[in-house]
């Protein structure tokens, strides 16, 4: 039986989204991101790809390569739902299928050819989706993921592309070396600089040679542009660390704001540990200074998901790193080490009174949002919810650093 491996990708997701919101913005161009002077593209129309904007680049200058862009502040929310609904008809309509990203889909139409027609029915499906959401989608069609994630490139924008088994060199070789996924801008410059610039190059040298240069990466890519990398579906990805940032808008030297920021973040995390059923046993506090040198520190703890245990330890982290007292930029906390479990009552520290506060607060925060309810000590801190379940399954969500 031949391999049929569908790769979906909805076109400037989170742009399309705010165009079925606000239908006065199609065909005008627009940035999606942080609003802030330190702002982040997530995602930016086709409009204005000719001013040289990409994803992953600063709003402040995105707005000076495209003047007449209309900038709107991401909302995970919004497309958090609008990726729900796609994921859904996706779910009914295939029995395999895995969700690389919040806008990213592979499925696995093996056998299909028997009975309908994988082709065909990737049509129906693409059309179905269309239909429902109005959300505009692109597909690939071959043998395996990576030579489906390349179709679907080349397909864009909103259509749809096949590559018929044994196929597969031939496509990839007049292609860009760019265009096969691992080949980041540092093995690009690598690959460069011995004169590779298509994949028909690397097509045509040994195996051996890729590895000398590239090592273990460079066999991966020799085997992706001969079209025989063939990594298998993952339908749930289990988390083993949650983590969150936050940059400020203006580089920062107030202490109280600093711990009242890593206080709400690692309360945050201790909640959300709680609500997956998961107990953390290493957690680790980061800052980056203005002069964006970074360091961070953790520590091993016995496998917990109390606010109690994780925050007193989290602040001390903090006060052992922050050391220069010069102005900060970025605070992160990140818990890891993450195993399937409830909290193990300390009969000696721990009260019954304690215990409900938690269930209670757990409670509210699960009904009515995660901000509904909050220590005092976290009140200065603004938006450090999450407002979505880590642990669902389904990857994090991407709101920028991802060239589209």
């Amino acid at each position: 039986m031949e391999k049929q491996i569908l790769h979906l990708d909805l076109d400037i997701f989170f742009v399309s989204c705010e165009r079925l919101i606000d239908s006065r913005l199609q065909k005008r161009p627009l940035l999606v991101g942080g609003t802030g002077d330190r702002g982040v593209v997530a995602a930016c129309s086709y409009e204005t790809r000719r001013f040289g904007v990409h994803s992953g680049m600063s709003m402040k200058l995105a707005s000076r390569l495209c003047p007449e862009a209309v900038v709107i502040r991401g909302n995970s929310s919004i497309y958090t739902k609008y990726s729900h609904q796609v994921t859904e008809i996706i779910k009914e309509k295939v029995p395999v299928f895995e969700k690389a990203s919040i806008d990213e889909f592979y499925a696995d139409l093996s056998g299909m050819d028997k009975f309908f027609g994988s082709y065909k029915y990737a049509t129906e499906m693409r059309n179905t989706i269309i239909k429902e959401t109005g959300l505009p989608i692109s597909f690939g069609l071959s043998g395996n993921k990576i030579v489906s994630k390349v179709a679907t490139g080349e397909a864009k924008p909103n259509n749809q592309l096949r590559i018929d088994l044994g196929y597969e060199k031939p496509f990839l070789a007049p292609l860009s070396i760019r265009k096969i996924p691992s080949v980041g801008s540092k093995t690009y410059q690598t690959l460069r600089n011995l004169g590779i610039d298509k994949v028909r190059v690397v097509q045509q040298m040994p195996i051996e040679m890729m590895t000398s240069v590239l090592g273990k990466n460079g066999a991966t890519i020799w085997k992706r542009a001969h079209g025989l990398d063939n990594p298998p579906l993952t339908p749930y990805h289990e988390r083993k660390s949650i983590s969150t940032e936050r940059t400020f808008n203006k580089d920062t030297i107030d202490v109280i704001k600093l711990r009242t920021t890593i206080f709400a973040m690692a309360e945050n995390l201790a909640f959300q540990l709680r609500r997956g059923n998961k107990l953390a046993s290493c957690i680790s506090v980061k800052i980056r200074y203005s002069d964006f040198n970074t360091y961070s520190k953790q520590i091993k703890i016995p496998y917990t998901s109390a606010d109690h245990v994780i925050i007193p330890k989290i602040l001390e982290l903090f006060d052992k790193l922050y050391q220069r007292r010069l102005l900060i930029r970025l605070v992160g906390v990140k818990f890891s080490d993450l195993v399937t479990g409830n909290y193990q009552i300390n009969l000696f520290d721990d009260t019954e009174e304690m215990l409900s506060l938690y269930d209670a607060m757990d409670t509210i925060r699960k009904r009515y949002g995660e901000l509904s309810i909050q220590k005092a000590a976290s009140m200065g801190a603004k938006t450090i919810g999450r407002f979505h379940n880590p642990f669902n399954g389904e990857p994090p969500i991407l709101l920028a650093h991802r060239k589209q």
